[in-house]
C-alpha cells in the first residue's frame, strides 16, 4: 500500500522557494517544476512573464489555453499536499502560485497524452526500447505519441548508444568546416572558367557557368534542401508502420519515433554525426551524377549548410526562449502544437513553407483553443 502524501505548511513551502525551488499549487496539490522550468515549451521568459497570478488563470488563461491533458503531464511533478492553515488569506484559499516563476506548460496537451508508470507501461523502461516497440503491434502509434518526460535508452551496446545520441555543439563542429572548405573548393574550381552546363549534351548550347553564380546555386541548395526536409519529416519520419511488421516499426522508432515519446530529451534532438553521414554521402553522390563537380558539391554545400540550420533551429524550438513576437517565437509555438496535439501537420521546422502548398499547415485558430 502507498505510503500518503507528505503534507507541507506554508512556511516549510516560503523555505523551499527560498532556495531556489519553482512550485506550483493546486487546490491543496502541490508540484515541484523545478527540473522543468528549462524544459517549458514556451520558454522560461514566458513563465516569468506570466508569473503573479493564481494557478487555476496559469492553466486556463492566455496566451495559450491548458486541457485536461496538461494537468496529467503536471502530475508527473507532482509532490505532496499543502497542510491547512486557519489564515483566510491562505496559500490555500488564493491558490497562489508560491514561487514567482512557476507555472504549468503553455501547450494544450495531445488528447492521448499519459504520465508513464515504468512499472506498468506497454514497455519495460528499465531495458533498452528499440528491440521491444516492435511487439506493440497496433497499440504502438498511440503509444509512440504519449510524449514523456525522461531519457530513452535505444541499445544494449553503451558503445552504439553513444552513437545514437550527441549535443548540439557537435553539428556545428563536424559539418561547418566541410561547408566552409567545399565553398571554397567550389569557387576556386568555378573560377577555373571550365565548367559548363549541358556539356554532355550539346557544345553548341552549353552553357558556362562562371564563379559569380556560386552563392545562387548555394542558395538553391538550401531551398532544395528545405523541401527534402519537409519531405522526409512527412513521408518517413510520420509514416505509420504497419501494426503487424516488427521492422517497420522499430524503423520508424529508431528514426524519429523516439523524438515524440521523448520530446525533452536534449541528446537526441539533433542527428547524430554517424548516421547523418550516411544520408549526407548518399545526396552527394546523387549531385556528382546529375550534375557536373562544381555545380554538383556548390548546390550539395548549400543543401548541407540548410541541414545545419535546419538541426539548430529544431534544438533551439524545443530548448530556447525566444522572445515573444519574434518569428522565432511563432515558429516554436508551431512545432510544439505538432509535437502535442497535431502530429499530421505542422511537418516545417525552419518555416512554415512548405506546409502550405501540401495542405498540412496547422490552423491559427487552434492556437486559442477552449479546453
Amino acid at each position: 500500500m502507498a505510503p500518503p502524501p507528505r503534507a507541507y505548511s506554508p512556511a516549510e513551502l516560503r523555505q523551499r522557494c527560498a532556495q531556489g525551488a519553482c512550485l506550483v499549487l493546486r487546490g491543496r496539490r502541490l508540484y515541484d517544476l523545478s527540473g522543468f522550468v528549462r524544459l517549458h515549451p514556451g520558454g522560461e521568459q514566458l513563465l516569468r512573464e506570466r508569473a503573479g497570478g493564481d494557478v487555476s488563470a496559469a492553466l486556463e488563461g492566455p496566451p495559450h489555453r491548458h486541457s485536461r491533458n496538461a494537468r496529467r503531464w503536471l502530475e508527473q511533478y507532482y509532490l505532496g499536499e499543502l497542510r491547512p492553515a486557519p489564515a483566510p488569506q491562505s496559500l490555500l484559499e488564493t491558490e497562489k502560485p508560491v514561487n514567482s516563476t512557476a507555472r504549468t506548460m503553455n501547450h494544450r496537451m495531445d488528447p492521448r497524452c499519459k504520465t508513464v508508470d515504468p512499472d506498468k507501461d506497454l514497455v519495460d523502461w528499465y531495458k533498452p526500447l528499440l528491440w521491444q516497440v516492435g511487439h506493440l503491434g497496433e497499440k504502438y502509434d498511440e503509444w509512440v505519441h504519449q510524449p514523456v518526460d525522461r531519457p530513452i535508452r535505444l541499445f544494449h551496446s553503451d558503445f552504439i548508444e553513444s552513437l545514437s545520441k550527441t549535443a548540439w555543439y557537435i553539428v556545428i563542429m563536424v559539418w561547418i568546416p566541410v561547408v566552409l572548405y567545399l565553398s571554397w573548393f567550389c569557387y576556386t574550381s568555378l573560377a577555373q572558367g571550365t565548367t559548363r552546363l549541358f556539356s554532355s549534351f550539346t557544345t553548341e548550347y552549353s552553357i558556362p557557368v562562371h564563379k559569380y553564380f556560386f552563392p545562387f546555386i548555394f542558395v538553391l541548395g538550401m531551398c532544395l534542401w528545405s523541401l527534402v526536409e519537409y519531405l522526409i519529416h512527412r513521408f518517413l519520419f510520420h509514416m505509420k508502420p504497419p501494426a503487424s511488421n516488427y521492422y517497420l516499426i522499430t524503423l520508424h522508432f529508431l528514426l524519429h519515433g523516439q523524438h515524440h515519446k521523448s520530446p525533452f530529451d536534449s541528446s537526441r534532438l539533433v542527428f547524430p554525426p554517424v548516421p547523418a553521414s550516411l544520408v549526407i554521402g548518399f545526396f552527394y553522390t546523387l549531385l556528382r551524377l546529375l550534375l557536373p563537380e562544381a555545380v554538383g558539391i556548390s548546390m550539395f554545400v548549400g543543401g548541407l549548410f540548410g541541414y545545419v540550420v535546419y538541426d539548430m533551429t529544431h534544438y533551439y524550438l524545443h530548448y530556447g526562449s525566444p522572445k515573444k513576437g519574434t518569428y522565432l517565437y511563432g515558429l516554436k509555438a508551431y512545432h510544439v502544437k505538432h509535437h502535442f496535439e497535431h502530429q499530421k501537420s505542422g511537418f516545417g521546422i525552419t518555416s512554415k513553407f512548405w506546409d502550405r502548398p501540401f495542405k498540412t499547415l496547422i490552423p491559427e485558430e487552434t492556437f486559442e483553443e477552449e479546453d
